[in-house]
């Protein structure tokens, strides 16, 4: 079939940008599958598009502005006829905000219901303008009417499964429970026929990814979801070298889950588990796990049990009322642990949620001051950690090259988050190739290729 449909008809064009987390991007693809397949078709530029979408983030403040600051540029530029839809977690949380910021956005679609894309699209690409469409039902949850869709985000020779949605956790700072719903697991044979697909395309990497993967299953009657999931994974598809878990919850590593990563090679020794602070009294404020001890455990458990694992996490500081006591034992605490990498936040008030009720009395400059001297103890672990990989042959996963340098991941990098290999050899991306350690940065490693 031509650019035009039967009868002489153009098929409509849409353009979709993503912003946020790896959830984020599955739920894009869900969308742009489903405008495919209702005749939509893609383009990668906006002034050629007919409908323009905006997958936004809305988490916290500096994710709501960089969503703002796209809407915005796409609102400035259109043409006549082109529509502009904001999806996501913004237009779930505040829509009235966007509207009122943006005069050009001409709908919204709650991110709960994201598998209505089609019927908002059809709605808003009718002759006439309409006036601003806002689609977002009071839905309990984002749900289980996936309309067939895969819940998948594949991203060269990586792909994100989405295993659960929403979260049933109460940490007092996070509006994600607000915007999403409670958790809602996938039924494994979903997840498990997805894998077989993505492995017949020849994925190499399969992230499994939710708000909280170490919950999988526990509204669907399962007392060890995810290390039944992973134990049913490695079977159906062997191929797939390699398998990630990320953002397991305090306290959920269970000591099942840590046996099935020990004996499953497939499954990457990488832990990603953010513990959010380290003083009990500011993690009892927070609604999280205050069994610092707990942790101790459980990292030396896994460290015995999966030698060479790459344990990541991530700390806010700045929360409501932490002193510089209260700071003070985060920074021992990281000193101590040795965390392989660290990812630091400040504080961000979020309405809604049981902190905002709290008095936000830690002045901007001492968040900012406390997060630098936190990554000023971190910074020196990991440069030391990755310095004794000098030598050693690790398998990376090469995900692009230029000018002669090639760029790629090991079992210790998960995507956008960590580091990078860099290789001096031209090399294809999607390749999985051994790599012989040579430097080490604070985060990046140096190596070439010796297979």
């Amino acid at each position: 079939m031509s650019r035009r449909k039967r009868g002489g008809r153009r098929r409509r064009r849409y353009f979709l940008v993503s912003l946020g987390c790896a959830k984020n991007t599955v739920d894009a693809q869900g969308m742009a599958h489903l405008l495919e397949r209702a005749g939509y078709r893609p383009t990668d530029s906006p002034r050629q598009a007919d409908l323009l979408i905006v997958n936004t983030c809305g988490f916290i403040e500096p994710a709501r502005e960089e969503s703002l600051a796209v809407i915005s540029e796409l609102a400035s530029g259109k043409r006549p006829g082109q529509r502009l839809l904001v999806a996501g977690c913004w237009s779930q949380r505040d829509p009235e905000a966007i509207l009122s910021a943006v005069p050009g956005v001409d709908g919204l679609l709650g991110t709960r219901r994201w598998m209505d894309v089609v019927e908002v699209a059809n709605r808003l690409t009718g002759a006439s303008p309409p006036p601003p469409l806002v689609h977002r039902t009071e839905t309990e949850t984002v749900g289980q009417d996936e309309r067939g869709v895969p819940r998948v985000a594949v991203q060269g020779a990586t792909a994100y499964i989405k295993i659960a949605d929403g979260c049933s956790r109460t940490c007092a700072f996070c509006a994600i429970p607000l915007i999403k719903g409670p958790a809602v697991s996938r039924p494994p044979e979903r997840i498990l026929d997805e894998a077989a697909m993505l492995a017949d395309r020849g994925v190499k990497e399969i992230i499994l990814i939710a708000q909280d993967t170490t919950s999988y299953g526990r509204d669907l009657g399962m007392k060890e979801g995810l290390a039944d999931l992973l134990e049913r994974l490695v079977e159906r598809v062997p191929q797939v070298p390699w398998i990630r878990v990320m953002y397991a919850f305090p306290g959920a590593v269970t000591p099942r889950l840590i046996e099935v990563m020990a004996q499953h090679p497939q499954i990457l020794p990488y832990l990603d588990i953010p513990l959010q602070h380290a003083h009990p009294a500011v993690l009892r404020r927070m609604g999280r796990p205050a069994d610092v001890e707990w942790v101790r455990r459980t990292v030396a458990t896994v460290r015995e049990r999966i030698p060479g694992i790459a344990i990541r996490t991530a700390f806010i500081v700045g929360y409501p009322g932490e002193t510089e006591e209260e700071f003070a034992t985060l920074l021992a605490f990281v000193q101590e642990m040795r965390f392989d990498r660290v990812g630091v936040f400040t504080y961000s008030r979020e309405e809604g949620t049981p902190a905002a009720r709290l008095p936000d009395d830690v002045p901007p400059e001492v968040k900012e001051e406390r997060r630098a001297r936190l990554m000023e103890v971190q910074q020196p672990i990991s440069r030391s950690i990755n310095e004794t990989f000098i030598g050693e042959h690790l398998q990376v996963l090469i995900e692009g090259r230029g000018e002669g340098i090639s760029i790629g991941r090991t079992y210790r990098d998960a995507p956008e988050i960590d580091g990078l290999v860099l290789i001096e050899e031209d090399l294809p991306a999607g390749a999985l190739v051994t790599v012989e350690i040579t430097g080490a940065l604070e985060y990046d490693l140096i190596g070439r290729r010796t297979d």
